[in-house]
């Protein structure tokens, strides 16, 4: 049987059975996104008791909720530009790296200076890691089911969060709130041992990039052993971006406006999660709940993402992809709201802690199918560029949760009535997500006219 001279990659990834090696990249991503999630939020669950430790008010530790997130913001906005021109490789190894040490060193913080600026590096760290996975897996993913895989790895993010709650319950009252940084700091470093050796590059940007075909070829191989030794040229046959640049093609036409539907999108829907995940433990003890109580049911938001990230990424790539996500943030809206009427009554644990589990179902395995709908639509020439715009400006969305959450605590609101206002920025993004599908179906419309024209 003759083989094809050349060859197209994304039809190739499309038409190959989903190999151990990819499942391979997924679980290395998975572990990047994992520690990533951890480490944002072990400063919620050491807050308590660094408070206490510190003799601090809860606003005067607002800078240092906060400064994590500036530094997500300039990671996700710098590394994505960056990798589209080093490569996805070397801008994950560097990130995990950079989060990894700057975690360690936080555990050391003696002064509320000293923790705002390594919490900032830090977070520069953990915000050039997440798009950057993201775009290194879906460049790996078939078309079809691209949604729900990436969706599975982002799941790792609240799992870590969830599991950052799950271990402070145990590990501060034994060995302090440090313990728990100090685990966010050595896992990353370790793992930083192992990603040179066996995380990939893109095989599409090595396509993009014109590396040699034996290198193409050695990586193809570990996708489907067979096949490849007549393949003379790789190809992509995508659309490239206009522009002169990666970020001047995202913000022309025909970029432009789904641009801004994702930047506002993941704006909203990050202001929602990060204020709870950032103050929802401090809210719950100010309601009555013990340590370990408060820190079980925080971690049931983030687990609930988890839970969520799978199940609608799954339907994501079986129905029309907007629809269902705008959905998901209609009902993350009703559910804040259900929670902020649930909060008053802390003897209702069990009513409580499913609200917040399906709340964080909703909401946070929504953001993380927010993720791959930015994904799927940008080529691969500025795909990286791409994402992590919307995550970086999603990131000053981070930044308004967790500093309005600081506000509205220092104005003394009431758990119920800071939850229940949740309820308008899970709505905005259900909004921007339908203007962003009747936005796509008009863009098609036009063509359909324009060739029918000609």
């Amino acid at each position: 049987m003759s083989h094809p001279t050349s060859l197209d990659i994304e039809a190739f990834i499309d038409r190959t059975r989903f190999s151990p090696f990819q499942w391979l990249l997924l679980l290395l991503c998975f572990l990047v996104i994992f520690m990533d999630g951890y480490d944002m939020a072990a400063i919620a669950y050491v807050a308590p008791s660094l408070l206490a430790e510190w003799g601090l008010q809860k606003a005067e530790l607002g800078p240092a909720m906060s400064a994590a997130l500036f530094g997500l913001a300039f990671g996700s906005l710098l590394s994505g530009p960056l990798a589209d021109r080093i490569g996805r490789k070397p801008a994950v190894i560097y990130s995990v790296l950079l989060f990894g040490v700057f975690s360690l060193a936080t555990a050391w913080s003696s002064s509320i200076g000293s923790l705002t600026v390594l919490r900032f590096v830090t977070g520069l760290g953990l915000g050039a890691a997440m798009p950057n996975a993201i775009t290194l897996l879906s460049e790996y993913c078939p078309s079809k089911r691209r949604t729900m895989i990436v969706s599975a790895m982002l799941c790792g993010f609240p799992l870590g969060a969830a599991a950052g709650g799950l271990l402070a319950g145990y590990l501060i009252p034994s060995f302090g709130w440090r313990s728990v940084l100090v685990v966010g700091g050595v896992v990353p470093i370790l793992l930083c041992g192992i990603l040179p050796w066996v995380l990939p590059e893109s095989v599409r940007y090595m396509v993009l990039k014109g590396y040699p075909n034996a290198r193409i070829r050695a990586i193809l191989r570990r996708v489907k052993s067979d096949g490849m030794e007549q393949v003379e040229h790789f190809v992509i046959a995508e659309k490239i971006a206009d522009g002169h640049s990666a970020i001047r093609a995202i913000l022309t036409s025909p970029y432009r406006t789904i641009t801004g539907l994702l930047w506002l999108s993941c704006f909203m829907s990050m202001l929602v999660f990060y204020m709870i995940v950032s103050w929802m433990p401090l809210l719950l003890q100010e309601a009555g709940l013990e340590v370990q109580q408060f820190s079980h049911i925080s971690a049931l938001f983030p687990l609930g993402g988890g839970v969520g990230s799978i199940l609608i990424g799954w339907v994501m790539d079986r129905r029309e992809p907007n629809k269902v996500l705008a959905f998901a943030y209609l009902i993350a809206g009703l559910l804040a709201y259900g929670v902020g009427l649930a909060v008053g009554n802390v003897n209702q644990t069990l009513i409580l802690g499913s609200l917040v589990f399906f709340m964080g179902f909703a909401s946070g395995g929504g953001q993380s199918a927010l993720a791959s709908l930015a994904a799927s639509y940008y080529p691969t020439s500025c795909r990286a560029t791409g994402v992590g715009s919307m995550y970086g400006v999603g990131r000053f969305g981070a930044i308004a949760g967790v500093l309005s959450g600081a506000e509205l605590l220092r104005y003394q609101y009431p758990a119920s009535t800071i939850f229940s206002l949740l309820l308008v920025p899970a709505w905005l993004v259900c909004l921007a997500l339908m203007l962003k599908y009747y936005s796509g179906r008009r863009r098609e419309l036009l063509l359909t006219r324009l060739q029918d024209k000609h």
